[in-house]
């Protein structure tokens, strides 16, 4: 900044010099006095001072200047830079908010679609319960009616039982009176023999048939008859009184199988059938239970090792969202009807989710629903959210094989629950005209909050699963007897574990025809 000034300062020496040479010029000529002339130098000269002053201090502040702008323009470098620093942090802030809140309202939504589902759930759970206190008596009524079925199945083979029972019965009666009718006839020729004997006794010897005709009328004083004939009438009493015994036994059964049949719920009438069991009910004779000719007597309960229609189990080791399994496709066409039947065996203390069926359009088209929170004795029937029903599986957390199977009918709006072969639960107005859609995702072991993901552990099935099958129609009570027992599968199988596709995890497929052999 000096050098500047230094370089300035010439330029107004010669400007003054300047100045001054056209002052000297436009003097007057000599003629004229000095003084003036002085005076105005000294004028001239102080006006340059005061310009050089001027231009001293001009030129000291423009320094000063130049020295504050050199400074303010690092300090705006040094800002800039700052800026550009605080520029970046802020991106990468914003990016990493950003992410979170994308979190954040991936979490809220997820959070509201489960407030929303549990809500619709406490709505129909509510009217389900409405529904339940309404309709008690009846279900009871529907409850004990299949019981009753059950009994009578059972009444009826221990009468077949006695049918044949009584078939042998009477075989015996008959073979009893023609050794009865041979003894008669052996009776009668003894009888003539022995008047033929008497005859030639009397002709013969008229005093040895005296003393024989008077011993005869001794003994008929005493006994009533002779000896010989006594013991041939005893004889004769005896077959009697077995064959009057055993025609008492006849009568008495059949009395009772005429009672028996006249308590049966066979003789009231049911009116038109819209359960399984009023169908079952239709289908069953009226009228005496007749055994056919070559038919056998009912075998004792079977023994361990029977049940073998269950051709494969699935084991389920612990609580991961890693172990599932998938069926693909899931159903090839829509269901109005349907029936779920299974072994289940479990040592957890409550039942996760046995099957999950999803959507595009909804993750919760077919589910049986369990989780490891309060209740723990029930599970969710869900058939298109939010509509479902609980069902009780308190009996089923001991550790023990349970037969379950679930039926569901759009027709009527109505299903049904049975547990080791009896009626465990049932209702009505349940999703009536709905109809479950084909193409979906089918899984066991999980349910499913998005297509095909969306696990918890706390909703995972741990436990064993054997002889899964689905039917597209509703299995009538004495073909889920039949299954539980053992039997042949019914007919109009959509589903089994021959049709698995996918194992996922930790999860185990053991082929094991009869179900005592799984373990």
């Amino acid at each position: 900044m000096r050098a500047a000034a230094g370089r300035l300062l010439p330029v107004a020496l010669v400007l003054a010099a300047a100045c001054l040479r056209g002052a000297l010029l436009q003097t007057p000529g000599a003629a004229e006095p000095r003084r003036p002339l002085f005076e105005k130098l000294r004028r001239l000269e102080a006006q340059f001072r005061w310009f050089q002053e001027v231009t001293l201090t001009r030129l000291q502040e423009m320094a000063e200047n130049y020295n504050l702008s050199h400074s303010l323009h690092t300090k705006m470098e040094q800002l800039l830079q700052k800026q550009e620093s605080l520029e970046l942090v802020a991106n990468g802030s914003r990016a990493a908010s950003q992410e979170e809140l994308h979190r954040l309202q991936a979490w809220v939504e997820k959070l509201g679609r489960s407030g929303k589902k549990q809500a619709l759930r406490i709505r129909a759970l509510e009217e389900a319960w409405q529904e339940t206190l309404q309709q008690q008596p009846r279900r009871q009524q529907e409850s004990r009616l299949s019981n009753l079925t059950q009994e009578f199945k059972s009444h009826r083979q221990d009468f077949q039982h006695v049918a044949v029972q009584q078939r042998s019965l009477q075989k015996a009666l008959e073979s009893l009176q023609d050794a009865l009718r041979s003894q008669e006839s052996k009776l009668g020729n003894i009888k003539r023999r022995l008047k033929s004997l008497k005859q030639k006794e009397a002709l013969s010897t008229p005093w040895t048939a005296a003393r024989r005709l008077g011993s005869e009328k001794a003994s008929e004083a005493a006994g009533g008859q002779s000896p010989t004939l006594k013991k041939l009438g005893a004889r004769h009493r005896q077959q009697g009184g077995d064959l009057e015994a055993l025609a008492k036994s006849q009568v008495a059964l059949q009395r009772s199988s005429l009672l028996s049949q006249e308590a049966s719920p066979l003789q009231v009438d049911p009116g038109p059938a819209s359960s399984p069991e009023q169908q079952i009910l239709e289908q069953l004779p009226h009228g005496p239970a007749k055994a056919p000719a070559e038919e056998k007597p009912p075998g004792r309960p079977r023994k361990p090792g029977t049940r073998c229609n269950v051709d494969a189990m699935l084991v389920f080791p612990n609580a991961s969202i890693e172990n599932f399994v998938a069926f693909q496709p899931g159903l090839q066409t829509s269901l109005l009807e349907l029936s779920l039947c299974s072994w289940v065996r479990t040592s957890a203390h409550y039942l996760g989710t046995i099957l999950s069926y999803a959507t595009e359009e909804n993750d919760n088209k077919l589910v049986l629903h369990g989780r490891d929170a309060a209740p723990r004795n029930s599970i969710h029937f869900v058939i298109g959210d939010p509509a479902f029903r609980e069902l009780p599986v308190g009996a089923v957390l001991d550790g023990r094989w349970h037969h379950i199977c679930v039926i569901w009918s759009s027709l009527q709006g109505r299903y049904w629950f049975y547990l080791d072969r009896r009626l465990a639960s049932l209702g009505s107005n349940f999703q009536k005209g709905y109809e479950i859609p084909p193409q979906g995702s089918l899984l066991l072991g999980q349910e499913q909050d998005t297509l095909g993901g969306g696990f918890e552990s706390s909703e995972s099935f741990v436990g064993f699963l054997a002889g899964f099958a689905m039917w597209g129609r509703v299995l009538l009570p004495g073909e889920v007897s039949s299954i539980a027992l053992g039997e042949d599968l019914p007919r109009g199988t959509v589903l089994t574990l021959a049709n698995v596709s996918m194992l996922s995890g930790s999860v185990q497929k053991v082929d094991c025809p009869c179900l005592e052999h799984c373990l």
